[in-house]
Order: structure tokens, then C-alpha cells, then sequence
């Protein structure tokens, strides 16, 4: 596992949690909409270095999940405790802040801008000149600009997609427009990456392509990461673990092999009756 082979090398984060150990724990979070639960009771943790995959039928509640944990939502009950801090509620810039990035299942960028200026947006949370010397672009706030554009310059090189640098993202194609989202979650230099459905709508080329750039985030930069896809190919050869949802409950937590040969596993993807 790759939490192993990190833990082998003796690496510990500058947040002081080594690898192997909890980066994050759900503790029996619920979230209702009206009468409509999306999810029920969830309890699985995260562990630094790894890549953990939320898997599930439609409508399961995967990206409500994933809501809770970047704060657009809000549980009626349960907390999150993240590198060792406990809340129940935040605003999605908190968690940034605090060290969560994701991306999104329907590709939420700014179309008319470059790959480059898209993946500096995601600088932003990093600046600290305020807006005064930001709109002087002089002294202190130049410096730090050059120095967060050798970094989004760092990932553009990471990605391979150095040849569409200065291309508006509104004219790439949508494999490429997934890579720059991704680009700009890296930008925010997070502790745990949050990927929504990363290979949705892409052929098989695009997704060996965006398997082999999430393997390399997790191995070259140490960043964990959990994700929801429903391409199961792709969960077995990614995840670490994989916890499974079921009309908002969870009904499997384990290894990928230990997984796949659950029962209630393969009777929810099967659509056989409860």
C-alpha cells in the first residue's frame, strides 16, 4: 500500500501526522433535507498518504459526503475531526485554509481564462499581501506574485500541459480541463485532495492519462486523497480503501478485494431489492 511504503520511509508532514496515521475521522455524521436523508449515521477515517475511495449506486449520498467534509453543507449531526481539530460546521475558504482542496463532477472553471490563470486562482488562498499591494503590483506583492507563479509553473510541468499554458480553458477539450481543475487544487497545496468523480465523461485514454496523475500526486507529492468514481476498474487499481454507500448508509469499509466480494456490495450494484 502506498501509506506502507511511505511509513517505510520514515516521512512525517509538517503538520506532524505521519504517514499511516489519522489524518481524518467522521464520527456519525447525518445530513437531512427536509424529510429526505441524504446520508445516515456515517462513521470512516482517513489516513495520511493514502488514496481512499467513496464508492456507491446514484444517489447513495457520496457527494453530500463530500459536501460535509468541504463545508458547503452542514450535518444535523456527527462531527469531522481534521488533523486533530473537531467541527461539526465550516465555510468551504475555512477548509481550504485549513488544508482540504477538491474538484468538482461537472468542471467548475473560469472558462474565459488561461490554464495559467486558472491554476494561479488557486494561489489565492496562499497570498498574503493584502488587496493595497496587490493592486500596486510593486515591492512585497510583486516578489510574492513571481514566487506563486514559479509554483502554478511547478504544476504545469507536473500536469504536461505546458503546450496549453496560455490556452482559455473554454477551448480545450474536456480531458484537458479536468487536468487544469486538478492543476488548481494543487495550486492550494492541500493536505487532503477531495476528487469528484475525476474520470466522469472521459474515454479510456483520458482516464489511463488522469489515473496516472492522481498515482503521481499521491506517491511524488505525498498528498492523500479521497475520491468518489463509479468506475470500478479504476477503484480497485487506485484505492488503498474504499468505503461503500448505500441510500445514505454505509454498508462496506476495507480493502478493494475485501470489498468487491461483499455481498451487500455486489447486491446494491446489482439493484437487488432490500
Amino acid at each position: 500500500m502506498n501509506v506502507q511504503a511511505a511509513s517505510a520511509q520514515g516521512v512525517v508532514a509538517d503538520d506532524g501526522i505521519a504517514p499511516g496515521e489519522l489524518l481524518m475521522d467522521v464520527r456519525n455524521v447525518s445530513l437531512s433535507f427536509g424529510g429526505v436523508k441524504a446520508v445516515t449515521d456515517i462513521s470512516f477515517d482517513v489516513r495520511k498518504g493514502e488514496i481512499r475511495a467513496i464508492i456507491g449506486p446514484n444517489g447513495a449520498g457520496k457527494t453530500s459526503m463530500l459536501n460535509v467534509i468541504n463545508g458547503f453543507y452542514t450535518p444535523q449531526k456527527g462531527t469531522i475531526v481534521f488533523r486533530g481539530r473537531e467541527r461539526r460546521s465550516m465555510k468551504p475558504h475555512h477548509a481550504v485554509r485549513q488544508g482540504i482542496a477538491r474538484t468538482f463532477q461537472n468542471v467548475a472553471l473560469f472558462r474565459g481564462m488561461s490554464t495559467l490563470d486558472n491554476i494561479m486562482a488557486g494561489r489565492s488562498v496562499l497570498m498574503k499581501r493584502n488587496i493595497f499591494w496587490q493592486m500596486l503590483w510593486h515591492g512585497p506583492a510583486l516578489a510574492e506574485e513571481i514566487e506563486h507563479r514559479k509554483k502554478v509553473e511547478e504544476i504545469i510541468d507536473f500536469l504536461e500541459i505546458e503546450h496549453i499554458r496560455r490556452t482559455p480553458v473554454g477551448k480545450l477539450p474536456y480531458g484537458l480541463q479536468k487536468r487544469v481543475e486538478l492543476g488548481r487544487a494543487l495550486a492550494m497545496e492541500p493536505s487532503l485532495l477531495l476528487l469528484d468523480e475525476p474520470m466522469a465523461g472521459m474515454n479510456l485514454e483520458e482516464k489511463e492519462d488522469m489515473s496516472r496523475f492522481i498515482i503521481d500526486v499521491n506517491r511524488q507529492r505525498g498528498t492523500t486523497i479521497a475520491l468518489i468514481e463509479h468506475d470500478m476498474g479504476v477503484v480497485m487499481d487506485l484505492s488503498d480503501r474504499v468505503v461503500v454507500l448505500d441510500y445514505g448508509k454505509k454498508i462496506a469499509d476495507g480493502t478493494p478485494d475485501a470489498v468487491k466480494s461483499d455481498r451487500q456490495v455486489i447486491d446494491a450494484y446489482l439493484g437487488v431489492a432490500h
